[in-house]
């Protein structure tokens, strides 16, 4: 029961994770994922991957499957090419929030190779560096679906902007919409020394995309380091240096069998 969660902060350090590096992906995993399997660790709450991807040039994910899962991209420098078997395509950038609803079954791809769009702030000579999130939907079988959206004058403004959320407090607001009503994901982008205060809620999720900074009752953070809080009572977070984070505010964990 989640009323019966204990308080609790369980720090992971980005030298933990599990790592995929071949010659055109480095990739760091915060939880189980593909050959790398660890029964302690195969979710947190309704998360159940949390990939950072650095993609070479001109290379990236061939044409795969994916079925019942709700995928957030959120690139932190470079471009990412979607393409999907529903017709979508496009190119996702920083501040671009991108959401994925595999339902019943998608193909898709997404490569570092964007010749056919053209942006000022985007090469395609340069790595894409980006962070794909995965939570389980409310429920399984629901049509296949995509939505995009920048938010990039949102993030401006400061503060834990929503990114993806199927929470119905944001029913409002600009983030896209995930086919999970208890779950949320947020990012900010702080200043040295901006504080900002992360949800009450009986998990959270936060990531330290880049940057570092002082987490409330746990201490100092850096890149790739995540803290799982449990229970959680709306810590604050204060950037030490420039930073970027990400948070999973969620309110159900999965139930296995």
């Amino acid at each position: 029961m989640l009323n019966d969660l204990l308080p609790g902060v369980d720090v992971r350090r980005a030298g933990e994770r599990l790592a995929t590096r071949i010659d055109w992906l480095d990739s760091k995993h915060s939880f189980s994922f593909g050959r790398h399997y660890d029964p302690r660790n195969t979710h947190f709450g309704l998360l159940l991957v949390s990939n950072d991807d650095i993609v070479a040039p001109g290379t990236g994910f061939e044409t795969h499957p994916h079925r019942d899962m709700e995928i957030v991209t959120w690139v932190l420098d470079g471009g990412l090419v979607h393409q999907d078997s529903e017709g979508h395509n496009g190119l996702i950038y920083p501040g671009l929030a991108q959401r994925m609803s595999a339902g019943t079954g998608i193909l898709h791809s997404e490569k570092n190779d964007h010749g056919a769009f053209t942006r000022p702030d985007v090469s395609s000579k340069d790595p894409v560096h980006f962070v794909q999130m995965w939570v389980v939907p409310d429920e399984s079988g629901s049509a296949p679906g995509y939505e995009q959206l920048d938010i990039t004058t949102e993030l401006t403004r400061g503060g834990l902007v929503p990114v993806a959320s199927g929470m119905p407090a944001h029913a409002e607001s600009s983030a896209i919409r995930i086919g999970q009503r208890d779950a949320a994901l947020f990012a900010a982008r702080l200043s040295a020394g901006e504080s900002v205060d992360l949800p009450t809620a009986p998990f959270v999720h936060l990531y330290v995309a880049r940057g570092a900074v002082s987490l409330e009752g746990a201490g100092a953070l850096g890149t790739g380091d995540a803290a799982r809080i449990t229970a959680a009572e709306g810590q604050r977070v204060t950037a030490t240096e420039d930073a970027e984070v990400l948070v999973w505010e969620m309110h159900a964990g999965v139930q296995f069998g």
